[in-house]
């Protein structure tokens, strides 16, 4: 019986292609997996010399190597001489019905793109959006996780949180406590900003710069209205805020000025008979 030649070999159909046909379009899948290879290792560097969050990052590098395997796909089977037109009409339709049928999820990562690479808060800032005020848990692509004080989980939508209007406490290091206290209008005026400056000087973790103020800033029915203003670390701002309202009441009292509070007089007036 002859021996078979090298081109009998190649020329041996197996499922209706050649084998030459199959180590060609093996050996194409071998140059285009090097070449995806090559690609994401630029990719990584060029990303990595960026300014882009490291999630932003990881993200689109994974976008980048779905599209090069997408790509791959499509040229291995055109060496295998199939009609790759349908193929890409079909993932074509694919996608347009993905993206319809996920408009919410992607609007969502577009919002959780946003704030990851303008950073309108970090992890641990406390801020308030959408009426919604907490301490940022958690940022992912879909949504932000928010910790409220009272230990409530929030999930805000990153689309509604990237347009909404939203103020970070935090963002600066320090925050500014303010306190509104009454006082007698028979209370010498600096008798009351000198009990509300023996507050302060009561009150741990107050700073010093800038300095704390104690201003007049109205005249009441039947009292007078102080603010004191005064700065803390964010991260004290509870405990100064409280601290400072019950000092108050003592350097009051120590003072001798009266808290004052509303009062209602009711006179009774005896008919003549």
């Amino acid at each position: 019986m002859p021996q078979a030649s090298i081109s009998d070999i190649m020329d041996l159909t197996i499922g209706g292609l050649t084998l030459s046909k199959i180590l060609s379009a093996a050996a194409t899948l071998l140059v285009c997996l090097l070449a995806v290879r090559l690609l994401m290792k630029v990719a990584r560097k060029l990303l990595s010399a960026s300014k882009l969050d490291a999630r932003i990052q990881k993200y689109l590098l994974t976008g980048v190597k779905l599209v090069l395997y997408v790509i791959t796909v499509v040229i291995v089977a055109e060496s295998l001489n199939i009609n790759t037109t349908s193929l890409v009409a079909l993932l074509s339709v694919g996608s347009l019905g993905v993206t319809l049928a996920a408009e919410d999820i992607l609007g969502n990562v577009a919002g959780g793109l946003v704030i990851l690479s303008s950073h309108p808060f970090s992890i641990g800032d406390f801020v308030e959006a959408n009426g919604v005020s907490g301490t940022v848990e958690e940022i992912s692509l879909n949504h932000t996780k928010l910790v409220t004080p009272d230990g409530l989980l929030v999930m805000l939508p990153n689309k509604e949180l990237a347009s909404a209007k939203m103020t970070n406490y935090t963002v600066r290091g320090r925050r500014r406590v303010t306190q509104k206290v009454t006082a007698s209008y028979d209370a010498p005026t600096e008798t009351v900003k000198e009990a509300c400056r023996k507050a302060l000087t009561m009150t741990e973790g107050v700073l010093e710069d800038p300095a704390p103020a104690v201003r007049l800033t109205n005249y009441g029915e039947s009292a007078i209205e102080y603010t004191v203003f005064c700065w803390t670390g964010a991260d004290t701002y509870w405990d100064v805020y409280f601290a400072l309202g019950e000092n108050l009441r003592a350097a009051f009292a120590e003072y001798g000025v009266e808290m004052t509070y509303n009062h209602l007089n009711v006179h009774i007036v005896e008919g003549k008979s």
